[in-house]
């Protein structure tokens, strides 16, 4: 077994609620008002649409604003991880991840525990290099019991929601998440220091049209019928959790790269502002982005 690797749910596709554009010869985030499903391909043009994306918005081709789904796990925390997390502008390795009271930080020295004071008290998070970044792994049809789809977010509304929905959730069921049927759903809400425009979280639902009594009668008779065929929900749950403790990050180079551009920019952005060696890390990172995207386009052309 590798040691430091994190053993994280396998992922088939994204979840996402925007895209990365091209303006002015910059790559900038750009937010959407629906849900878009991809696949963990991209070209020039951005992320490649999973099929799944088509199935679930119909001939209509209406927005998509909500995604029946399951759950992987009965622990909130396994679904779903949330932390302070600072990454490497050139590298996408992640730097350091905090709790709050606690982080883990990569050093010259090896990894190392230190007291977390938040991006606003942590002098190695200024300038919006550290925000609190949440990962959801669900399930989204019945073609793979164990591939996930990941929702990637940096948004308080949507970390507090989706943790709060699953802790209560889980208290009503007396554990049984993972047999749940659910739907995540795009919320809007105006905001002051949003200008009274729109903002779009995400949020954790029964499905339309079924009760709670409804959902958890179909749970525990999908969990019964699970126990009969010898399926072990809770040795699933801890298999999980060894995984994730195996690593000191759960993210990896290639993951981070993409995920710096779209949720981070503000980092990357302040580096074109700032003298010395930094300067070249938004060139250094399109770079990278670019010659990735190439390697892919040249392995699928082959």
């Amino acid at each position: 077994m590798i040691k430091g690797l994190a053993l994280t749910p396998p992922v088939i596709g994204r979840i996402s609620i925007g895209r990365v554009v091209e303006k002015n010869g910059k790559r900038l985030p750009e937010k959407d008002d629906e849900f878009t499903l991809t696949s963990q391909i991209q070209h020039k043009d951005g992320w490649i649409t999973h099929p799944l994306d088509d199935t679930l918005r119909g001939s209509s081709g209406t927005k998509l604003r909500s995604i029946p789904i399951k759950l992987l796990f009965d622990d909130p925390d396994l679904n779903m991880r949330a932390n302070y997390t600072l990454f490497n502008r050139t590298t996408g390795r992640p730097m350091c991840v905090g709790n709050g009271e606690t982080c883990r930080r990569a050093t010259a020295e090896g990894i190392q525990s230190f007291e977390c004071r938040t991006p606003d008290g942590c002098e190695l998070a200024q300038g919006s290099q550290c925000k609190p970044y949440g990962r959801l792994n669900v399930r989204v049809g019945e073609d793979d019991v164990l591939g996930t789809f990941i929702l990637r977010t940096t948004g308080f509304n949507t970390i507090r929601t989706l943790l709060a929905r699953m802790a209560y959730l889980s208290a009503l069921t007396g554990g049984i998440l993972a047999s749940m049927p659910l739907e995540l759903r795009l919320r809007g809400k105006s905001t002051t220091q949003s200008h009274r425009a729109p903002i779009y979280f995400v949020d954790l639902t029964l499905r339309a049209g079924q009760s709670l009594h409804e959902a958890v009668e179909q749970a525990r008779a999908e969990r019964a019928k699970q126990a009969e065929l010898g399926v072990d929900q809770a040795a699933l749950d801890e298999a999980a959790r060894r995984g994730f403790a195996m690593g000191a990050f759960e993210d990896v180079e290639d993951d981070g790269l993409p995920i710096i551009e779209e949720f981070f920019p503000d980092a990357v952005q302040d580096d074109a502002q700032t003298s010395g060696p930094l300067n070249a890390s938004r060139t250094v990172l399109r770079d990278k982005l670019s010659a990735k995207t190439n390697r892919l386009e040249s392995a699928s052309a082959g």
